[in-house]
């Protein structure tokens, strides 16, 4: 269960969130997958593609053991408002994406993306920003799916 869920949540496949998971209003899953002790916020308007994933706790690889020990490192991950994952998306905790990002399908965010980028890759990298004063114009007229 999550410690927070705003107004009009809709999960379209199969979804997982954390104890430590806040969600905005109007989030959309199509099968998400969360796990970890990391704090996961997201924004309004989220829209997730089918089997993304959210990885907030990792093995502790600097330890007394190898190749880890049995303490995790937990990191938090947050997601602006009106961000889109595309199918299969994994992303690390300790990342930021920003408010109107996209993340193109099969990419592995392991980096902090900026507001309106449109990032793709493994790692996943800014290739491209939407158009921001559509976007604004758009978002001013509560054009929102």
């Amino acid at each position: 269960m999550a410690a927070k869920v705003g107004n009009n949540l809709y999960c379209g496949g199969k979804s997982y969130v954390t104890h430590n998971t806040y969600l905005g209003d109007s989030v959309n899953f199509n099968g998400m997958s969360m796990s970890g002790n990391g704090k996961i916020t997201i924004g309004n308007y989220f829209h997730s593609g089918v089997n993304c994933q959210i990885i907030t706790s990792f093995h502790n690889y600097e330890s007394t053991a190898i190749p880890y020990d049995t303490t995790n490192m937990d990191k938090d991950v947050t997601i602006g408002d009106c961000v889109w994952l595309g199918n299969n998306v994994i992303v690390l905790g300790g990342v930021t994406i920003g408010e109107g990002a996209i993340i193109q399908a099969g990419s592995v965010v392991c980096k902090d993306i900026p507001a309106y980028g449109i990032a793709g890759g493994h790692p996943a990298k800014v290739f491209k920003y939407r158009d921001i004063e559509h976007y604004k114009l758009l978002k001013e007229q509560n054009k929102f799916y």
